[in-house]
């Protein structure tokens, strides 16, 4: 591997002048910024950040899943550290009226009652440069699809030299629209256990009300376990595994946060656009969130409704609901902020001046002339049909009865191909079958134990209203169309919700046991998901397949033109789901006209929020006692308050929810969980005045670990420095 693969750290200096907190950086070339990080106060050496022969900071870095959180490990005993909102779904799957952990919390107070989480967690190896082999014979005159085709085969022949084991994978992304590529090395741990969470009150305390918001006063984390075989390698679960032993974990401080102190964060931020142009800003205000927003609140409101009736089903959709409400905020915020903040604007004045630029030589005008007017043609087909993609994605596919259906859509297709098979060809077929119905009566525990027919219903009728009101006629599916008129919502929706297999586990559970070509065939409902399955895979395309590839090829060169403008700016890649670092201080801010943010949070402020008639502002009568005790133990700071939260200038986005925040030593100060409202554009452009991360107080954590929740046992195995 790494004869294969070198970092040319040199050739992507260009790419990359630092900057003190905005920044999402790739780890490996930590060189780049080191000076203007000693400058603001760290103390570690390079090495002790990122190397691929020694432990290091990395190495206690965790990716959730494929990403959808980061964690942190702080003991030698594979204790991983992440949000409640990262750890919600293994809650909430845990939880039933009986054990409701989402309400009353959980915690292990030995590692026999640590409960499967049912999620692997990643460990980045090494970073490496390919770009060169990537783009390997790739010229200037291949047109767009030549391209593509000339890198997926690099990229292939990449991936068979690198010789990985079982566990290992070779993520190689693209930087820069395909100006730079790197190679992430990561080993998988499949055994992950869930250890420890406070109740909804604390690790959801505010809601929604106060997502996205500061000052904010939620203890938003919970407690998971690697667990490795008897070598300390990885391994399925098994009753026989062990707690993982880590090249390194994160020494716990209880010395707090100052105002100015410096901090850092590892993770893996989901997606950025910050080189979207004044085009893409327009669509994404004026079209495509408000129709997400729109969307979203219509099935929360369908949640929210049964959920208030029923303890059970509360439980059940909390997750959903969680899901759905983050982004529906996050949409409000983002379109506000962008407006607000003039981003418009500022991206035209970047476009004027990139065409002023190429005006001034003849081989930057050969080589950059098609950029603007590829953007123009690529949002006017955008404009006039990009939001069917929208509503497909938001609408249809928020209709659990058509998920069901699209797992059962391989199914469908070789019980198809069986009716005329012969010979071998039948006998494979058969095989092929046997598989996935196995694979789907495994899943179909899990697959309605949250599921509430009577919801979906209302879900379903309200997403096709919604879409059929919103979305012109020849930009659905003709056959859905022609079903639509012929029925109507409200009897097309009878028709699916009282006969489908897809919406009842005993229905769908009978068809596996003798699947049928047949009565899949008569199922209305299994026929609604097909038409949209199909018409995702070719008309969807059809619409604006072209126009993608032909963004594609504006942002590959607009981005390549910025980056010869202004080769000392500070520019580093969209976040991709790779692992980066962001540096900058612990800061205060200020929002608006007389008005100032200090830089964290106590307790006190729990108690200012309480409501016991909000089900978000809701206090467990444990903490009231520790409360008016002020019974803070350790935890307190020396004003003798508890601290709770408190902000950074670090730039992260989603990926980034369980990050750990490193002070200048490399020991854990806290985990940040949110970005703040007044900088929602964020993903989009950056406002260093405004941009801050919210994170929870490591002392509060502990706190709630030792005092609250009594699992003193966990603060022990931790490497703990006052």
């Amino acid at each position: 591997m790494k004869k294969i693969f070198s970092i040319a750290l040199v050739a992507i200096m260009a790419f990359n002048q630092a900057k003190a907190d905005e920044g999402m950086w790739i780890p490996s070339l930590i060189a780049q910024n080191y000076d203007a990080m000693k400058k603001l106060g760290l103390e570690l050496t390079p090495e002790q950040i990122y190397d691929i022969n020694n432990s290091s900071l990395k190495d206690a870095i965790v990716r959730l899943g494929r990403g959808f959180c980061t964690g942190e490990i702080i003991s030698n005993k594979g204790l991983m550290l992440t949000n409640h909102h990262c750890g919600y779904s293994v809650i909430q799957e845990k939880s039933s009226p009986e054990n409701d952990y989402l309400t009353d919390g959980f915690w292990a107070m030995k590692t026999s009652e640590e409960l499967p989480a049912g999620f692997a967690v990643s460990f980045l190896q090494e970073v490496t440069e390919l770009t060169d082999l990537v783009l390997k014979n790739v010229t200037d005159d291949m047109s767009e699809e030549e391209r593509a085709k000339k890198i997926a085969d690099n990229q292939r022949k990449i991936q068979e030299d690198a010789d990985l084991s079982k566990y290992q994978s070779l993520d190689i992304k693209s930087m820069f629209s395909g100006n730079k590529y790197f190679g992430f090395k990561y080993i998988s741990f499949p055994d992950v256990r869930l250890v420890g969470a406070p109740p909804s009150s604390i690790g959801k305390f505010g809601g929604d009300t106060d997502n996205w918001m500061w000052p904010r006063h939620t203890g938003d984390f919970s407690m998971f376990r690697v667990y490795a075989n008897k070598d300390n390698e990885p391994a399925e679960y098994s009753e026989t595994n062990v707690p993982y032993t880590p090249k390194h974990h994160l020494p716990v401080s209880l010395k707090g946060v100052e105002q100015g102190d410096f901090a850092m964060i590892f993770g893996f931020p989901g997606s950025t656009d910050r080189f979207l142009t004044s085009h893409g800003v327009k669509f994404q205000t004026e079209k495509d969130q408000p129709s997400r927003v729109k969307i979203r609140r219509k099935k929360l409101d369908i949640y929210e409704k049964y959920m208030n009736q029923s303890d059970a089903v509360r439980i059940q959709y909390a997750a959903k609901h969680a899901r759905v409400s983050n982004y529906w905020k996050y949409f409000i915020g983002q379109t506000q902020g962008l407006k607000r903040l003039k981003v418009y604007e500022k991206k035209k004045a970047e476009e004027n001046a990139f065409e002023k630029w190429m005006a001034e030589n003849a081989e930057r005008k050969e080589a950059y002339a098609s950029v603007i007017p590829l953007y123009e043609d690529v949002y006017k087909t955008y404009n006039e049909s990009k939001l069917a993609e929208t509503y497909f994605f938001e609408a249809i596919t928020g209709i659990e009865m058509m998920r069901h259906g699209f797992m059962l859509g391989g199914v469908g297709a070789t019980l198809s191909k069986l009716k005329k098979a012969k010979g071998q060809e039948k006998t494979k077929l058969e095989a092929q079958l046997e598989g996935m119905v196995g694979t789907t009566k495994e899943r179909l525990g899990g697959l309605f134990k949250d599921y509430n027919a009577q919801i979906d219903q209302e879900v379903f009728a309200a997403m096709l209203a919604t879409y059929v009101n919103d979305i012109p006629a020849d930009q659905r599916p003709a056959r859905f169309n022609d079903l639509y008129n012929k029925y109507g919502n409200d009897k097309l929706t009878s028709m699916v919700f009282d006969k489908s297999i897809l919406v009842s586990k005993e229905k769908l559970g009978a068809f596996l046991e003798n699947p049928s070509e047949k009565t899949l065939r008569k199922d209305l409902g299994f026929k609604l998901t097909q038409i949209f399955y199909a018409y995702y895979l070719t008309e969807l395309d059809a619409m604006f397949g072209e126009a993608d590839v032909l963004r594609s090829k504006a942002d590959r060169l607009y981005k390549k033109a910025l980056l010869e403008m202004y080769p000392n700016k500070s520019y580093y890649p969209n976040a991709n789901s790779s692992m980066r670092y962001t540096y900058g201080q612990v800061l205060e801010y200020e929002p608006k006209d007389a008005v100032k943010f200090y830089h964290y949070t106590t307790l006190e402020g729990v108690f200012q929020k309480e409501d016991p008639s909000s089900h978000e502002f809701q206090v467990p009568s444990k903490l009231k006692e520790l409360y008016f005790d002020k019974d803070y133990g350790q935890y307190a700071n020396q004003a003798g308050d508890l601290p709770l939260c408190f902000l950074s200038n670090n730039d992260i986005t989603g990926g980034n929810s369980g990050s750990p925040v490193i002070n200048a030593k490399g020991e854990l100060i806290g985990t940040a969980f949110d970005g703040n409202w007044e900088a929602m554009s964020g993903d989009i452009a950056f406002e260093p005045e405004l941009q801050r991360t919210i994170s929870v107080d490591i002392r509060y954590t502990l706190f709630i670990i030792d005092k609250f929740a009594g699992a003193s046992h966990l603060i022990e195995e931790m490497t703990v420095v006052k």
